[in-house]
């Protein structure tokens, strides 16, 4: 199942038509399935922002959420291209209305005795938690939409950040309507 979420915010690049859409694809769990989808983007000259992969709760499907970044014009046919492809169960396009979108970021960052309390109180503020302490580092977990994961980055630039692992964006349909 293909899965469009698009926002209105062009995203900063030399094309002012170029806008970030994330599309989540259910597809038969078999070799060569992404290699296949992202040529569709490439051809299109769609840029893979974020790619995220998963075994569904059957064993036999994966979903892909793939976050991308190019013209609203073009979408639409992708959208077909990508139907139409050996392995693609089913496109269905929504908007950020109708789905729920939600990121992780890992952040590894120095922190020191005096400033622990204000690192945990930033965390804190994100509904992060903190996942491992030592005497120079902390790591810490935060989910949230897109906008949230980079305004923790931002306030947790006050450290010295030694590592980020952000997942990229997963994609679920609100209430009943399949994704």
């Amino acid at each position: 199942m293909a899965n469009i979420i698009t926002t209105d915010t062009p995203q900063e690049n030399n094309n002012k038509d170029s806008t970030l859409h994330t599309l989540s694809i259910f597809v038969n769990n078999k070799a060569g399935a992404l290699m296949r989808i992202s040529q569709v983007f490439a051809r299109r000259g769609f840029n893979i922002d974020s790619l995220v992969v998963s075994q569904s709760r059957d064993a036999r499907f994966s979903r892909m959420t793939i976050g991308i970044t190019g013209s609203s014009n073009g979408l639409e046919q992708i959208i077909k291209q990508v139907n139409k492809l050996i392995d693609v169960i089913q496109c269905q396009e929504h908007t950020t209305k109708d789905a729920i979108v939600k990121e992780m970021l890992l952040i590894k960052f120095l922190v020191n005795n005096s400033s622990r309390t204000e690192a945990l109180q930033i965390i804190d503020h994100f509904g992060g938690k903190s996942v491992d302490l030592t005497p120079v580092a902390m790591t810490a977990i935060i989910t949230g939409d897109p906008a949230k994961i980079d305004a923790a980055i931002n306030m947790l630039s006050a450290f010295e950040i030694i590592e980020a692992v952000r997942t990229g964006k997963v994609v679920i349909a609100r209430g009943d309507a399949p994704t």
